[in-house]
């Protein structure tokens, strides 16, 4: 259920970060909800690594937005002209 937890909000946490990015970035709504879950993932094993949260505990919405909107930054570096 936890897995299922992350993955809803890394969802939602994609459709956020794409409204707050001005760049053109990957769109459609499977690129959206895989940059959001990817970012929320990261965001909680990142932060259970480094003390954050408890095992067990996700990082929550603000975490998986912050780590979707770094990840499309991280795009956008690498997809530059």
């Amino acid at each position: 259920m936890h897995l299922i937890w992350i993955i809803l909000i890394g969802f939602l946490a994609g459709l956020v970060a794409r409204m707050l990015t001005p760049e053109r970035g990957p769109s459609g709504f499977f690129l959206t909800a895989g940059l959001g879950i990817v970012g929320s993932l990261a965001a909680t094993f990142l932060g259970q690594a480094l003390g954050w949260y408890r095992p067990g505990q996700s990082a929550g919405f603000v975490g998986a937005v912050l780590g979707a909107v770094i990840l499309l930054a991280l795009y956008h570096l690498a997809t530059r002209r």
